[in-house]
C-alpha cells in the first residue's frame, strides 16, 4: 500500500462513509522514528485498515519542532524541525497555554498538509491520514506525567474522534471517547534483561491500561495468554487480531533479473548465496548467538545483517568487535568481517525487499516476539526462513519455517547448514511460506479490526 501524502479532497466516497462511519485517532508514537520498527509497521497498516473499513483516520504526532503560528510554518515544521525559534510573543502564548493545559488537559493542533512541502521522500514512513494533529513532545510529556502523577495524561482535540486507538502502551487517554490500546507483548516482564524499561513503571502502566481501557487488542495468542496470566486479566476481554503482512506489488513482483542486478551491483553479493537477518540489533533479537553459530558453522555462504544498533547492541556484536578475532575490510558503507559477515545499519525499503528476495534464507532466531513480522515478510516473498521455537513465532510460522532452539548456538548452526545444503528443504519452505503468509492478509486483519470497533 502506498501512503497518502497530500489530500486536497476527501479520500473517500459518500456511500462508504454512510451509516456507522466513525473517526478513529491513531497515535504516531513510533511512526516518528526515522528508522522503521515492527510497531511502526503495525501503525501504518492499521491506518490503512481503518480507512478501508470506511472510517475517517486522524493521526496524532508529537513533533518537537516549533510549529509556528502560520499554516505554512506548521506544514514545514512537520517535515523539518529546523524551522528556527518562534518570536517572543508566541513563546509567551505557549507558556500561558501550557499552564492552562496542566489543569484541563492538552489540546493538539491540526497540521495543514497542502502539498506546499514536497513530501515524496517520506512516502514509506507516512500512514494513511485524513487529518494530522500535532502537539510538541506530547509522548515525552505523557511519560513524565505518569512518572510524577501515576496516571495517564488527558489529551483533547478541537474535534473529537469516536475512537482513540493507541498502538502502544502509552500513558495517554482521551476523555469522552472509546480508548483502545494494543499491547504487542510483555517482553519487559518476560525477558526484563533485554530491555531498558523501568520495569516497575511499565507494570503499573500496563495494569492501569487493562483496568481502564475500553478495549484491549494484541497480536498473537501467546501475547494474549501472557497478558491474562501475568495480570490475572480475563482472556475473553483481550482480542487477538494478529497483524497483516503486505508488501507493495511493485517491490514484491519486481522481475527476478532486476533483483539479481540490485544485490550484486550494490553489495557484491551472489543471488541466493547469502543468509540474511534484518531487524534492530538488541538482545531480544539474539544476534550474538546467531553470529556465534554462524562463525562456528564452517559455512562460506555470507551472513548479511541489516539493522541499526539499539540498546545493549555492543554485547550482541562483541564477536565482531573483538580486535583479537576479527578481520575487517571496508567497502564504501559496507563492513565485511572475516570476509563472511556483512553488516549494514540501514537499507531503504525497496532495497531491503530485494535483499530478502535474493537471500538463500532469512535468519531470525529471536528469543521472544509478540508477533514476528520479519518471519512472515520472508515467507511472503518466498524466501526460506530459519526462526525460533519461542514466543509467538511457532503459531505464526506453523510448519512453513525451520524452527530451532534460539538459546542453543549449535542448533542454530545445524539449521544454517541444513538450509545451505538442502535445496529440497529450501524449495518446500518457500512454497509453504507463501501459502502460510496468506493467512495474515490485510483483508483478514481488516475483518478482525472491524469487529473490534463494532464491539465498541
Amino acid at each position: 500500500m502506498e501512503p497518502v501524502i497530500v489530500m486536497s479532497e476527501p479520500q473517500t466516497t459518500p456511500d462508504r462513509r454512510a451509516g456507522g462511519s466513525k473517526t478513529v485517532l491513531i497515535d504516531a508514537y513510533n511512526l516518528g522514528l526515522e528508522k522503521g520498527t515492527g510497531v511502526a509497521t503495525y501503525a501504518r497498516n492499521l491506518s490503512y485498515v481503518v480507512h478501508d473499513i470506511g472510517h475517517r483516520v486522524d493521526v496524532l504526532y508529537g513533533s518537537r519542532a516549533a510549529v509556528g503560528m502560520t499554516p505554512l510554518m506548521k506544514e514545514i515544521a512537520f517535515f523539518d524541525q529546523n524551522v528556527g525559534e518562534p518570536p517572543w510573543w508566541e513563546l509567551a502564548w505557549r507558556r500561558t497555554r501550557q499552564v492552562a493545559e496542566s489543569v484541563g488537559g492538552r489540546t493538539a493542533a491540526p497540521v495543514p498538509i497542502t502539498g506546499t512541502v514536497i513530501a515524496t521522500p517520506f512516502r514509506s514512513r507516512l500512514p494513511y491520514f485524513d487529518r494530522i494533529w500535532n502537539y510538541p513532545d506530547i509522548f515525552g510529556a505523557a511519560h513524565a506525567h505518569f512518572r510524577i502523577y501515576r496516571n495517564r495524561l488527558r489529551i483533547n482535540l478541537p474535534e473529537k474522534p469516536q475512537i482513540a486507538h493507541w498502538t502502544y502502551p502509552i500513558p495517554i487517554v482521551m476523555p469522552g471517547v472509546k480508548n483502545v490500546y494494543t499491547l504487542h507483548d510483555l517482553v519487559p516482564l518476560r525477558l526484563p534483561y533485554t530491555t531498558l524499561d523501568n520495569k516497575r513503571r511499565y507494570y503499573r502502566l500496563t495494569k492501569q491500561i487493562l483496568q481502564k481501557a475500553d478495549a484491549i487488542v494484541t497480536v498473537s495468542e501467546r501475547s494474549k495468554k501472557d497478558i491474562a496470566q501475568l495480570f490475572d486479566f480475563p482472556e475473553d476481554k483481550i482480542v487477538n487480531t494478529y497483524q497483516a503482512v503486505e508488501i507493495p506489488a511493485k517491490y514484491r513482483d519486481k522481475p527476478e533479473n532486476l533483483v539479481k542486478q540490485e544485490i550484486e551491483g550494490t553489495f557484491r553479493l551472489k543471488y541466493k548465496e547469502y543468509f540474511l537477518f534484518f531487524g534492530s540489533i538488541e538482545p531480544k533479537k539474539n544476534i550474538g548467538r546467531l553470529i556465534e553459530a554462524y562463525l562456528g558453522s564452517g559455512l562460506d555462504t555470507p551472513l548479511v545483517i541489516v539493522g541499526a544498533q539499539a540498546w545493549k547492541s555492543e554485547q550482541e556484536l562483541r564477536l565482531l568487535n573483538d580486535q583479537s578475532v576479527r578481520y575487517l575490510e571496508t567497502i564504501g558503507p559496507v563492513t565485511l568481517t572475516r570476509d563472511r559477515v556483512m553488516r549494514l545499519d540501514y537499507a531503504p525499503f525497496p532495497l531491503l525487499v530485494s535483499l530478502i528476495r535474493g537471500a538463500k534464507a532469512v535468519t531470525f532466531p529471536s528469543l521472544y516476539e509478540g508477533f514476528g513480522l520479519p518471519v512472515l515478510e520472508g515467507m511472503l516473498l518466498g524466501t526460506p526462513v530459519l526462526s525460533s521455537t519461542e514466543g509467538s513465532v511457532p503459531e505464526v510460522a506453523g510448519d512453513a519455517a525451520l524452527l530451532i532452539d534460539p538459546y542453543d548456538p549449535r542448533a542454530i548452526a545445524e539449521g544454517l547448514r541444513a538450509l545451505d545444503s538442502d535445496a529440497d528443504l529450501r524449495g518446500r519452505l518457500s512454497l509453504a511460506g507463501r501459502k502460510r503468509a496468506q493467512l495474515f492478509s490485510a483483508e483478514r486483519f481488516q475483518q478482525r479490526m472491524a469487529q473490534v470497533y463494532a464491539g465498541l
